[in-house]
This record gives structure tokens, C-alpha cells and sequence, in this order.
């Protein structure tokens, strides 16, 4: 029986206002899971441990931004670098779970998360967090570029997803509870069941 080639992918994004370097494979459990991030937002390179972490993914990102100008561009583009890099990693989806969804808490927050690899770009992004929050983190991280990074992230890889707080006040742990939640919906969506496509018209 041959074996499963490992879904390990390389992606470049370079532009006026970032350069973002990302590592990413799927299949942490074959070759053990590890993280190297660097964003230059200490509570984005946190997120995106989680999102590694409980997604039982390899990723290493790299990103040089203009954080001296705003830190949207690093956080956009880190997601757009990701997606993409999801999406490559992914191929033709054959075999994979496709749909997942999961409820995660956080002490007082609990955050649902519920996604579809579709190849049909989508995000409902309801977290319900106040406007002016203050930042997070030194260089700032605002909370509302949460929303930014998973909008990037869905539309390059294709994936419907649906985010939403039932309950929390603190903000880091409303927002720690989400990418967590996004993390364990994506492990269980990318598991290998068979080798179909998950989709009656035969393609994702």
C-alpha cells in the first residue's frame, strides 16, 4: 500500500507593505507538530499559536510589515498568505472530512465555530465585541482585525465559515476561544476519510 503524500506547502507573498513567508502541513501527526511565528504583533504571533496548536498543523509564518503605518496590512496579508497556503495544501480536497463544527469555551467566553471546505468563499463573523476596545499587546493588536485576518484567511483558501460568541466579556478570551475553535473545526475537516471528493458534483 502506497503511502499518503504529506500536504506540506511553501507560499511567498510580497508587496509594497508586506512580506509574508509561510511553511504550513496538514499532516502534523506523520511528522510532529511544530511552530516558528513572527508577525511583529505579540498577541497576533499568540492567535496564531492556537490556530497551529489545536490544528495539529506545522506552520511557520513569517511576516515584515509596515507596523509603523497601520497593523492591518500585516494582519491581512498574513491571512490572505495562510488561505492560500490552505488551499494549495489541500489539492484537489479528495478524501477529506469537509465539514465541521465545534463549541470551545474559555473560562467565562464560549465561542462557536462551524466551517465547509466549499471552495465557495464565505464568513459570518459575529463576536459581538464593542468597537472601542482598547488594543492588545506592544506593537497594538485591535481586536477588530480579528475579523480582518478570518475574512483574508476564508476568501484565498475557499472555505464557508461561520463564528459566532455565546457568551464571554473579557476580550482576550473571547478572541483566544475563537481561534481555537477555528483550529479544531479545520483538524477535523482536513481528516482523510476515503478517497472520494466530498461533493456530489465531484469537485471542490
Amino acid at each position: 500500500m502506497m503511502e499518503r503524500q504529506l500536504r506540506s506547502v511553501k507560499v511567498k507573498r510580497d508587496t509594497k507593505e508586506t512580506n509574508v513567508e509561510v511553511e504550513l502541513c496538514l499532516d502534523a501527526d506523520a511528522t510532529g507538530s511544530s511552530e516558528l511565528i513572527s508577525t511583529g504583533l505579540p498577541f497576533f504571533d499568540h492567535m496564531l499559536s492556537q490556530l497551529s496548536k489545536h490544528g495539529g498543523f506545522s506552520l511557520r509564518l513569517y511576516v515584515k510589515g509596515d507596523l509603523h503605518v497601520d497593523a492591518h496590512h500585516s494582519v491581512e496579508d498574513a491571512g490572505l498568505a495562510l488561505g492560500e497556503a490552505f488551499l494549495k495544501a489541500l489539492s484537489n480536497k479528495q478524501g477529506i472530512r469537509r465539514f465541521s463544527s465545534i463549541a470551545v469555551p474559555l473560562d467565562e467566553a464560549l465561542v462557536e465555530a462551524a466551517l465547509d471546505i466549499s471552495g465557495r468563499p464565505y464568513l459570518h463573523y459575529e463576536l459581538n465585541m464593542p468597537p472601542d476596545l482598547p488594543p492588545l499587546g506592544d506593537p497594538p493588536f485591535d481586536p477588530q482585525l480579528a475579523e480582518e485576518f478570518w475574512r483574508a484567511f476564508t476568501t484565498k483558501a475557499g472555505i464557508s465559515l461561520h463564528l459566532q460568541r455565546v457568551r464571554g466579556r473579557n476580550v482576550h478570551h473571547v478572541l483566544e476561544a475563537s481561534f481555537k475553535a477555528v483550529a479544531r473545526a479545520l483538524h477535523d475537516a482536513v481528516r482523510i476519510e476515503n478517497s472520494s471528493i466530498p461533493s456530489t458534483k465531484g469537485k471542490l
